[in-house]
Parts: structure tokens; C-alpha cells; sequence
């Protein structure tokens, strides 16, 4: 039997963020989740690129703008959606997780999802930085251990 899997291994590696404005108070501690994951497991600063969008929407196409330059090992998606009282939520929410899915399907490097989609800016709060974790760190692992299966794949 062959059993292949990726170890969370940045040394060497470009990885892009890709984070959304929208909710920065959620949004800015995923950030800072996703970038001390990268950077504890290797990572140089310099191999970090940020890339700012207005909302959970437009992650998607930055994503596959992103993965059209061919300068990372990965992209790791960073937002927050918090539900309202109007069906914009589910419009939003949708599309993104929709968007970032058809970008990393269709992607030749991992594209990681770290979307937070809550009820509360408690809950966001929460999975943003809490004992709950960091959704960004996790997002970030995902990428790093994704980054080395595939090139073990090639």
C-alpha cells in the first residue's frame, strides 16, 4: 500500500491571503491567525503576499486572478459573512463558498477556505482567535500540508 499526505512544511514556499474587509474585526484576527501559522511552520515574511477585497463576494475572483499569476504554493481565502434578517446572507455566503470551491477545483495549487459564515458577531469573534481556535490558522495549516501533497504528487 501507498499512502501519501502533506506535512505542514513552509520553508521555501510563497502562500497569498487573500482577506476580505467586510467584518475586519473578524476578518483582521483571521489574518493574523493564518500569517503566525505560516510563518511558525517556515515561512519567510517576504513568502507572505496580502491581498485586501471589499467582501466575501469578490474573494473568488481574486482567487483565480491570484492563482492565474503562478507566484504562490497556495492561496488561503479569508472572510466573515454574518447572518442578518434579509436573505443577503445566503446570497453572499453561497456565492463565496461556491466561487472559492469552483477556483480550487479547477486550480493547480490548493486553495483553502477560511469563511467564517455565523449567526452572531459572538460566534465570528469565537472562531476567530477564542479558545474555539483560529479559523485563518486552520485555513493556513490546510494550505501548508495541501502545498506539500501536491508537489509530492507531481
Amino acid at each position: 500500500m501507498n499512502e501519501y499526505s502533506g506535512t505542514p512544511a513552509g520553508a521555501g514556499r510563497r502562500f497569498a491571503l487573500i482577506v476580505s474587509r467586510f467584518n475586519s474585526l473578524v476578518t483582521e484576527r483571521l489574518l493574523v491567525g493564518a500569517r503566525e501559522c505560516l510563518l511558525q511552520h517556515g515561512v519567510d515574511d517576504d513568502g507572505i503576499d496580502v491581498y485586501s477585497v471589499p467582501g466575501a463576494w469578490e474573494l473568488p475572483q481574486a482567487a483565480a486572478r491570484v492563482v492565474g499569476l503562478g507566484r504562490h504554493d497556495g492561496v488561503i481565502a479569508l472572510g466573515c459573512v454574518i447572518r442578518g434578517d434579509t436573505a443577503h446572507f445566503e446570497y453572499v455566503a453561497g456565492e463565496a463558498s461556491r466561487g472559492l470551491g469552483e477556483v480550487a477545483r479547477s486550480s493547480p495549487l490548493p486553495v483553502t477556505f477560511g469563511v467564517l459564515t455565523t449567526d452572531s458577531v459572538e460566534q465570528a469573534l469565537e472562531r476567530a482567535g477564542s479558545e474555539a481556535g483560529n479559523k485563518g490558522w486552520e485555513a493556513a495549516i490546510s494550505a501548508l500540508e495541501m502545498a506539500d501533497l501536491f508537489e509530492a504528487l507531481e
